[in-house]
């Protein structure tokens, strides 16, 4: 397998799949295609057009199979490997596992666009200034904490105590509350640490300083 992605300290769709794919112990091939302009003659448009049609990132390629979104990779790898329990097995709980995964996938455009990831800086004092200015910025914290408060243990994983793909898609809300300084409640603060702690989201976070 070959999973191309961006910078680390950037990309945050690249993180969702490569976590899944690392945590998972998934075994494949890294291709980091550094973010320019995006213009089409420069590198990284150029790069991934030898790929997908797209020119996004992430794209994982097994094989003679091309895959060029996040949740259809992962869904991709969960059906591959059904014994390292990608999802949760519990039917009704995976059901709910997928809906909030899909309303990450296609919402929450105020955090997006106010907010977007960039692990090695500290943007607190510009994230309360934020927050206090936008109320669609509120409204996007105070649904996401409503998902992380249902989660069954205070230092679990959203859906048990098992991270899974649910869990890979939220890790890099957590990334910009953390640099933006966001403030939620300690239910959330334990769900954020949990997510800290996870090797997989450790090693993100080192490659992701090393970065020039």
């Amino acid at each position: 397998m070959d999973l191309y992605i961006g910078n680390k300290n950037y990309s945050t769709w690249s993180m969702r799949a490569w976590l899944v794919l690392q945590h998972f112990q998934i075994p494949f091939t890294e291709h980091l295609v550094p973010y320019d302009d995006f213009l089409p003659e420069q590198n990284f448009k150029q790069t991934l057009a030898k790929i997908t049609p797209v020119g996004k990132v992430p794209v994982l390629k097994h094989q003679d199979l091309i895959v060029w979104d996040s949740l259809a990779i992962c869904e991709y790898l969960a059906e591959l490997f059904p014994e390292r329990h990608l999802w949760t097995q519990d039917i009704k709980t995976r059901a709910y596992a997928r809906a909030v995964c899909a309303e990450m996938h296609s919402g929450f455009m105020a955090l997006r666009s106010l907010c977007p990831m960039n692990i090695t800086q500290d943007f607190t004092q510009l994230g309360q200034q934020l927050f206090h200015e936008n109320a669609d910025l509120q409204a996007d914290i105070k649904r996401i904490e409503e998902i992380w408060s249902k989660r069954e243990y205070p230092k679990g994983f959203l859906c048990g105590n098992e991270f899974t793909i649910v869990d890979a898609f939220y890790a890099p809300v957590v990334m910009r509350f953390k640099s933006y300084g966001l403030p939620v409640s300690e239910s959330s603060q334990n769900y954020m640490q949990t997510i800290l702690n996870v090797g997989a989201v450790k090693a993100w976070i080192e490659a992701a300083q090393q970065e020039s």
